[in-house]
């Protein structure tokens, strides 16, 4: 998508700026690549320089409720200190690094309903100008993916994901934000948990994998949370059906319902057999639209719409 806007603080006859991202989703710790495509006004203007802003719509908790915002989590500098003459055209292409941590916005070109955007800046002759926004689109590593797929192939269905503010106690997180992906429980477990939360805390070493089921309470009992990690590396081939088996097991405090472990250190990488894509489009990432009929996909391009249209309010 290309956006284009007259810089707003030089008025008629000022350079126009396009910021076009390369096409595909990015990858946490990855690579984003694009080109800023300068068009040059009436006159010769001095740019200061060229930002790049990753910006998130994130969710914030308070003792009044909960209110939304959008947090910059990263900025690049990716030109400046030039001339660009009138009615010059210029492109600048950059190539930045995403931070680890960066959330996952798609899976298997299915959104998650989580929105992101980056944003051009521009300095020139002092006078700055925010520019648009530009919807970011973010795919998942190899072991997330790996770990999504083996929930959708055990029964577990997606609910909802979104950002929220604040840290958890513990982890390596350095964002001042988490994504947190809530699944339905499996057919098999509906009657001991209400949901399981997904956090994936992606680095240089590899993937905390932080989960929280929210239990239900027995006829005497009341429910409670429980929590627990793994950390996973970015190259683990491994069962990950048995290995998420295990880690529901340890969640709610038994082994897991098919009383398999989670072997490691398996040659080779898992292949999965087929009819896998199938089968997660009907759990795991086909949760994005599957178990709510279409609605999330729909909500999630009005959602993206309202906020590419200028909310720059910062959280």
């Amino acid at each position: 998508m290309v956006f284009k806007r007259l810089l707003g603080s030089l008025g008629v006859g000022g350079p126009t700026v396009d910021t076009v991202l390369d096409p595909g989703p990015a990858r946490p710790g990855g690579g984003l690549s694009g080109t800023v495509r300068l068009q040059g006004g009436d006159a010769d203007f001095d740019i200061d320089h060229i930002t790049l802003e990753l910006v998130a719509r994130v969710e914030a908790e308070h003792e009044d409720g909960e209110s939304e915002g959008v947090v910059v989590f990263d900025r690049f500098t990716v030109a400046g200190d030039f001339r660009l003459a009138a009615g010059e055209r210029r492109n600048v292409p950059f190539t930045v690094t995403l931070p680890w941590e960066t959330p996952v916005t798609e899976l298997y070109g299915q959104p998650l309903g989580v929105v992101l955007g980056v944003r051009t800046g521009t300095a020139v002759a002092g006078a700055k100008d925010k520019g648009d926004l530009d919807q970011l689109t973010v795919g998942p590593l190899p072991a997330q993916e790996a770990i999504l797929e083996a929930f959708g192939q055990l029964g577990f269905g997606f609910r909802s994901a979104d950002l929220e503010y604040g840290r958890i106690g513990g982890t390596g997180q350095r964002l001042p934000f988490y994504q947190e992906i809530e699944l339905a429980p499996a057919p098999r477990l509906a009657d001991r948990v209400n949901e399981i939360e997904l956090t994936f805390l992606a680095s240089t070493a590899g993937v905390e994998v932080v989960l929280e089921a929210d239990r239900r309470g027995g006829l005497f009992s009341q429910g409670h949370d429980a929590l627990t990690r793994f950390t996973v590396g970015h190259q683990d081939a491994r069962d990950w059906n048995a290995a998420v088996e295990g880690w529901i097991g340890q969640l709610l405090g038994r082994r897991a319902a098919h009383g398999s472990h989670a072997p490691h250190g398996h040659e080779g990488h898992h292949h999965p057999g087929p009819g896998t894509g199938s089968a997660v489009a009907a759990g795991a990432a086909g949760l994005a639209v599957g178990v709510v009929g279409g609605m999330v996909a729909a909500e999630v391009v009005d959602e993206a719409g309202d906020f590419f249209e200028g909310d720059d309010e910062e959280a």
